[in-house]
């Protein structure tokens, strides 16, 4: 009988990772929630076959220690930063992503923050409830535009990227993005305009969507330089990961009017920093960034479907290869000593 274990587990119910593993693969799952520390016996982690890792816990050294049997780790998403791809490549052992579970949904949120921001809902909406009468006012909101007479810029053509495209296509937004990674022409079929660095997108974009991995070459790519390039009134929308965005500098740039708003769905520390300067304007609702800013907790991937398609897609990667030898969606071929 082979093990899977999932250590931190953001659902249990349904069993569906049971029911993908039998009759063959037992799975021992372990369930995560904020603020509660779970053991995970020893025992445990020296009799996997394979793991399945959600993004709350970070393989460490100590913990690789004990994987005795593991031949193979899949993150139960699309981001891998808590895993250290280059030292599994070199134990052999390949570790794959989900990347295709929660796409439409995270194109669908990034959308979604936009039009919160300028149409105005989340700002009508907390004003009419306190004061129905006195705040039936339509020309308050502070970034009020049209949609149709924006240019909508990408960080990342990828899969998300490419769906919140085609999204702000469809409502009429000139599109283009900046991606180093594709190859020239990528941009013919789609009828999108291409940037040649990421300070050329910012200074000819309204609004600048993120849909970038973190690596060391994307963290704190949003920094003072390139907000310093933006064009005025920017609206930044982040979706990717917290680290991609320089938090001060994020901060300075509103202040400054230098970006006019921002969605985030992701912040450098989760949940935030309390402490942190922008974090306090917004739960104060400081007159200068009062509906400029809306956060929401990490949920652009979250529904209820894209978490059985998450975990479902997730286990049946793993019990492949440990079936078969298949494999799907190695982010560390490259490092892979002899290829799986």
């Amino acid at each position: 009988m082979m093990r899977v274990l999932i250590p931190d587990a953001v659902h249990i119910k349904p069993e569906v990772e049971k029911e993908i593993a039998a009759p063959d693969i037992e799975v021992e799952m372990f369930q995560w929630a904020p603020g509660v520390t779970t053991e995970i016996p020893d025992s445990a982690w020296q009799s996997c076959d394979g793991l399945v890792l959600f993004e709350k816990l970070r393989i460490d050294e100590v913990i690789a220690a004990k994987l005795e049997r593991c031949r193979i780790i899949v993150r139960a998403g699309v981001g891998f930063d808590n895993v250290d791809l280059k030292g599994w490549g070199k134990r052999g052992i390949p570790v794959c992503n989900t990347p295709d579970y929660g796409t439409r949904d995270v194109a669908d949120h990034a959308i979604g923050l936009l039009l919160a921001l300028v149409r105005g809902i989340a700002y009508h909406d907390p004003r009419l409830r306190l004061d129905p009468i006195a705040e039936w006012k339509f020309a308050t909101p502070p970034l009020m535009r049209r949609l149709w007479e924006q240019s909508f810029g990408v960080v990342g053509l990828g899969r998300i990227g490419l769906a919140v495209a085609l999204r702000a296509k469809a409502f009429g937004m000139r599109v283009q993005f900046y991606d180093p990674y594709l190859p020239s022409g990528a941009e013919l079929p789609l009828g999108f305009g291409r940037a040649e660095t990421l300070n050329d997108l910012m200074a000819s974009s309204d609004i600048v969507s993120l849909h970038v991995p973190l690596t060391p070459e994307t963290r704190n790519m949003i920094n003072r330089d390139s907000l310093a390039a933006a064009k005025p009134d920017l609206i930044l929308i982040n979706n990717a990961r917290g680290e991609v965005v320089d938090l001060d500098d994020l901060y300075q740039a509103l202040k400054e009017g230098r970006v006019k708003g921002a969605g985030l769905d992701v912040l450098p520390i989760e949940p935030p920093d309390l402490r942190h300067p922008l974090v306090v304007a917004w739960r104060e609702r400081e007159p200068w960034l009062d509906g400029r800013l809306i956060l929401t907790p990490h949920a652009a991937f979250f529904s209820p479907s894209s978490i059985i398609d998450l975990r479902s897609k997730a286990m049946r990667t793993c019990a492949d290869f440990l079936r078969a030898g298949k494999i799907r969606n190695c982010v560390n071929k490259e490092f892979l000593r002899q290829p799986a």
